[in-house]
């Protein structure tokens, strides 16, 4: 039995499997396309450099729990440490940055007093580093 062909049918379009295989190369193009790096060598143009950048200057003074302070190798006392420091900034440019590391155990009036030691020798930018 022979069946003949009428063009008043409408066929039956099966684009499943398409559809499986179009998801699947975008699966793969989306994997893929960020590891991709290119082969041409390109060669900036030399921009303009007319300052050099240079790192800010900084002085790091550190107070331990026993009240005794570093400044780079020396080592003074809390008593006596603002003439100290009076007499050891004038080595130093007054706009270097200034950064207190002090002891968690100790008082807060002793932090207040070093800051405000550093601060009457001068120094404006003065921080405290925490952690």
């Amino acid at each position: 039995m022979r069946k003949e062909f009428s063009w008043d049918e409408s066929p039956d379009l099966n684009i499943t499997p398409l559809m499986d295989v179009m998801l699947v190369l975008m699966a793969i193009l989306m994997v893929t396309a960020p590891t991709l790096t290119f082969k041409e060598q390109i060669s900036l143009p030399q921009g303009s450099k007319t300052v050099q950048v240079s790192k800010p200057k900084t002085l790091t003074i550190r107070m331990d729990k026993h009240r005794n302070i570093y400044l780079k190798n020396d080592t003074y006392g809390l008593d006596t440490f603002a003439d100290d420091f009076v007499n050891q900034s004038v080595k130093y440019d007054k706009n270097t940055e200034v950064y207190i590391r002090a002891d968690e155990a100790l008082h807060y009036k002793d932090i207040i007093y070093l800051l405000k030691s550093v601060k009457a020798a001068g120094f404006e930018k003065v921080s405290l580093i925490t952690e």
